[in-house]
């Protein structure tokens, strides 16, 4: 079993703790819908110091990127961090990730937990070809994601670096909190927006206590990975080991925003086709028309109650008040606005297919 630097913290706020990706972890402190509000509302602070880090660089490192991952790497520049997906050699995904360009020939990889050791060896498998310099910086980072419409306000008085002038989905390298070469990126898994910090664990201590005394006029509170998950879901982001794995198809999981067309990239030409000519299933999203929350592994059918799909995730919406779930269906059963039915014990409860994000950010 693993710990981040903060564990200490967690456990003197009383934090229900769990096992997650190896590590453990605050699942929620003061509660999940407390939690989840203040990020819609004003700002919490998320410990994700157990999520991987992988460096890339050399004059090869571009070339290596651009056949491992199905993004385009040509967008980067230095300052900016993209989205991107792993595809495997059998139409699924390694795991999916954030690549940060941190300078012409060196980027910064940050991939899932539970997935670490086997994306390590993926990387390290196809890097044979390229022999870029690649190095496991894991263990030796720490990382913070400062949620919410108020984060940036509550968090300038931290930073060096005007932090209302970073456009979306980039970084800066920078002094924060007194510590020197804290790496600042407007990235999150939340939709609130917000700020998330990669640092040397020595300075996890002081760092947190800093963002906890700058947050207490804006209201911030720490928050658990149960909220995240209930962020993320609001939003129809992708949950690895849900949404998408090493089986699912990344066009049926609606990742052709980040797949590339008509370059070479691993597997390429199987999601090319799969875009050019649609999938069997697609993910969805929904939400329950009474009362009812949907759950991972429940079967979802037609008005017929024949069997066309399952749930992968889902959950009862704190800022909706409602159930809400993404899950694989046939596809000619995934128009918007078409009514399913979700099979909850013994019952059918009806809900009606949606567009994700569920939740319209209006801050």
């Amino acid at each position: 079993m693993k710990y981040t630097p903060f564990f200490d913290i967690h456990t003197n706020l009383n934090a229900k703790m769990a096992l997650f990706g190896g590590y453990r972890m605050p699942i929620q402190y003061s509660g999940v819908k407390q939690e989840h509000m203040a990020v819609r509302e004003h700002l919490g602070v998320f410990d994700v110091s157990h999520m991987g880090e992988f460096i890339v660089e050399g004059p090869n490192a571009y070339d290596l990127l651009q056949y491992i991952c199905s993004n385009d790497i040509a967008k980067l520049y230095p300052g900016k961090a993209q989205y991107n997906y792993l595809p495997n050699e059998t139409n699924g995904v390694v795991d999916d990730l954030i690549v940060y360009q941190l300078n012409d020939e060196k980027y910064l990889l940050v991939v899932n937990a539970a997935n670490i050791d086997k994306d390590w060896q993926w990387i390290s498998k196809h890097n044979k070809n390229f022999k870029a310099e690649i190095k496991d910086i894991s263990a030796t980072t720490a990382l913070l994601a400062i949620q919410g419409p108020k984060a940036r306000e509550a968090m300038q008085s931290l930073c060096d670096f005007d932090l209302k002038t970073l456009k979306n989905y980039c970084h800066i390298t920078t002094t924060f909190g007194g510590c020197k070469n804290v790496l600042v990126a407007t990235t999150g898994y939340t939709g609130s927006g917000g700020i998330e910090i990669y640092f040397d664990p020595k300075y996890a201590k002081i760092i947190w206590e800093q963002i906890m005394k700058a947050g207490d006029a804006f209201g911030i509170l720490p928050v658990g990975l149960a909220a995240r998950d209930t962020l993320r879901l609001e939003m129809g982001y992708c949950l690895y080991g849900n949404e998408i794995n090493e089986s699912t198809s990344p066009i049926s999981a609606g990742l052709n925003w980040v797949t590339r067309p008509k370059t070479a990239f691993i597997n390429y030409n199987v999601h090319q086709e799969a875009i050019e000519n649609g999938t069997d299933q697609k993910l969805v999203g929904f939400e329950m028309d009474t009362r009812g929350i949907p759950r991972s592994g429940y079967f979802i059918f037609d008005l017929k109650e024949n069997p066309i799909g399952v749930v992968t995730s889902g959950t009862q919406s704190p800022s909706l008040n409602k159930g809400i779930g993404m899950g694989y269906v046939n596809s000619d059963f995934s128009k918007v606005r078409n009514k399913l039915l979700i099979q909850i014990r013994d019952k059918f409860i009806p809900c009606t297919v949606i567009s994700p994000p569920f939740y319209i950010n209006k801050t």
